[in-house]
């Protein structure tokens, strides 16, 4: 009796078990462990017990001061709402995130006001863990609190850019003294990293305090590296490496932040930035015209060698460049009146007249990358999957291929000017006594805003003008002083304006900030041409949702045919390189990351030595 009850118990206890296994394997995707970093795809290039970044310079002496000169000025502090006009550099260099971005890889974050990340391997999830030793530059110690506090305002009352993450955000919970998790209610593989970049402020320091209002009546306290030391709003700013920083033996830390002081001089335009420079009131000037670039650094400093000139390679995306078309006004609805303008840009002659011919011109969004698309060919495989179910909605080239127009070189530009004519013939409009008119007889006229210090735009402009004269257009060019022309530009109010986008090898939810449907109509976002397509939405979202690289290259591909070819934007040029004019004292690392002069790079990896 007893082997035969031992027996049916046993089998009980077996069937038990393989039950209890079954439901460890349904709930393993819920489960994570903790790690140093995230990647997009796959795992983090450096492994936990990295001693400092590739890109970084371990042994980089500090001290030293950079002055950098800046065009435009500046009457706010805080870079994180909408209102007023902020050193861009303060959301960088005055806050930390709890991730820190190396950019020496696509998309990969480590751990920095936070010590380990948690999600698992869906997703649907993710945990920060804060390090104890984490303070703020007043030596209070960053908290749960100040963390919770920060996303919810940021997001409530912060930049529109901060929103839309945050609408998909189910639950915001402490899960321990130190820890905090974000439960999602949508489907997102870039969530847990878009979370782990929010800037982190101090709580207490906004109490009773509008956070949504600008000025310079508040100096923000951050954890960074650097505090604000002193200001004179709209002439300068001056950062102050904090001796006491929490963070400085981190690994993520250790060969950044190497100068004691970083200051930023702000002056009337480009052109005055650069006689600055070459006055020694800068420590570096950043050329972006090739031309220049070639024939106007041969002053006194640089024969002497006071002045070395830098070329900083990259591997990134061109973005885009160029001059945006405001498809909320009718004058550009009609597709086949943006071409035509894109016809009668004749960028082989404006490119060697400003630049010598030596700048090549940007392609697609994609361009100089794996995520371009092979936008002159027709689409096939799975990027033609994708785009199949909008067949009927795309415009001419997105499936059959689009290619830009090229000139013979010459002024006249006979080629364009004529299929420019047919496209706005096409569109209702024709040339009469001289002027563009349609059936009505109203002409066709349109206004480009442009900032007054953006001279090498405004170059550009006027060549253009002068070929649309031969259209019998005349387009009024408005330049506008910085704060005038952010304030229209953020209400769309322009037909059109100069525009750059720059794109990461990981693009993910900004994405929707660029070009989705729904924030196209939301002030302040920089969807500037307005564009509302499913078929852009749909490729945005298969992005973010992609399950491995292939699929992410495919969405990517498409959404590249889609803007392309629906010819929102007259590209001009991309270099692959960065020119950097700068004082023999600053240094920077032989290894360059592979964003090159990007976000990361100067002055963050830089240092002085005599």
């Amino acid at each position: 009796m007893k082997p035969q009850i031992f027996h049916r118990f046993s089998g009980q206890i077996r069937l038990i078990w393989a039950i209890l296994a079954l439901v460890l394997l349904a709930i393993a995707p819920l489960r994570a462990e903790p790690a140093h970093g995230i990647a997009m795809y796959g795992a983090p290039a450096l492994p936990a017990d990295f001693d400092h970044l590739p890109q970084a310079n371990p042994d980089a002496p500090k001290g030293g001061t950079i002055i950098l000169a800046e065009s435009g000025g500046f009457d706010s502090l805080n870079p994180l709402i909408r209102k007023g006009r902020a050193p861009w550099q303060l959301r960088f260099m005055l806050f930390e995130t709890l991730m820190g971005r190396s950019y020496d890889e696509p998309f990969s974050l480590y751990g920095l006001l936070a010590e380990s990340i948690d999600t698992p391997p869906d997703r649907s999830w993710v945990e920060f863990t804060l390090r104890p030793e984490a303070r703020f530059s007043d030596g209070s110690p960053v908290t749960i609190d100040d963390v919770m506090w920060s996303y919810e305002t940021l997001a409530t009352k912060g930049h529109p850019r901060y929103a839309s993450a945050w609408k998909k955000v189910a639950k915001m919970e402490q899960t321990g003294p130190r820890s905090v998790r974000f439960t999602f209610n949508t489907p997102d593989r870039e969530l847990p990293l878009i979370l782990g970049m929010r800037p982190i402020l101090k709580r207490a320091q906004w109490e009773g305090v509008d956070f949504s209002q600008s000025g310079v009546d508040i100096v923000p306290i951050g954890s960074s590296p650097y505090v604000i030391d002193s200001f004179e709003t709209g002439r300068s700013l001056t950062l102050r490496r904090n001796p006491d920083y929490w963070g400085k033996d981190l690994p993520f830390m250790r060969g950044k932040a190497n100068f004691d002081v970083v200051r930023f001089d702000y002056y009337g335009d480009g052109d005055v930035v650069f006689e600055a420079f070459k006055a020694g009131e800068a420590s570096v000037y950043r050329e972006t015209n090739a031309a220049k670039w070639a024939t106007n650094y041969d002053f006194p400093a640089v024969r002497a060698g006071d002045i070395v000139l830098s070329d900083i390679p990259h591997q990134r995306p061109t973005g885009i460049n160029g001059f945006v078309m405001n498809t909320r006004r009718d004058v550009f609805k009609d597709w086949r009146v943006r071409e035509a303008m894109i016809q009668a840009f004749n960028f082989e002659f404006i490119n060697t007249t400003l630049n010598g011919g030596t700048l090549p011109r940007i392609e697609s969004y994609f361009d100089n990358s794996v995520l371009g698309a092979d936008i002159t060919h027709p689409a096939k495989g799975r990027v033609a999957e994708l785009l199949a179910p909008f067949a009927d909605e795309l415009l001419p080239g997105v499936l059959e291929g689009y290619t830009l127009p090229v000139s013979d070189g010459t002024e006249r530009n006979r080629k364009g000017i004529a299929r420019a004519l047919a496209l706005m013939e096409e569109a209702g409009w024709t040339v009469q006594d001289g002027v563009m008119k349609n059936a009505a007889g109203t002409p066709f006229t349109f206004e480009i805003v442009v900032s007054q210090n953006a001279t090498e735009r405004r170059q550009i402009l006027e060549l253009y003008a002068a070929a649309l004269a031969r259209l019998g257009i005349t387009p009024t060019i408005t330049a506008l002083d910085s704060a005038a022309y952010k304030e229209r530009t953020q209400a769309f109010d322009f037909d059109m304006a100069p525009y750059r986008r720059g794109l990461s090898l990981s693009p993910g939810n900004e994405q929707k900030l660029y070009w989705g449907s729904e924030l196209a109509d939301e002030p302040g976002s920089r969807n500037w041409m307005g564009v509302k397509s499913p078929a852009i939405d749909a490729m945005i979202d298969t992005m973010l949702g992609a399950p491995d690289q292939e699929e992410f290259r495919a969405a990517t591909h498409a959404l590249d045919r889609l803007l392309t070819a629906g010819r929102y934007v007259i590209p001009i040029w991309y270099s692959n390189v960065s020119h950097l004019a700068h004082v023999r004292q600053l240094h920077y690392p032989a290894h360059i990351p592979m964003y090159g002069d990007w976000l990361g790079f100067l002055p963050d990896l830089w240092w002085w030595e005599e």
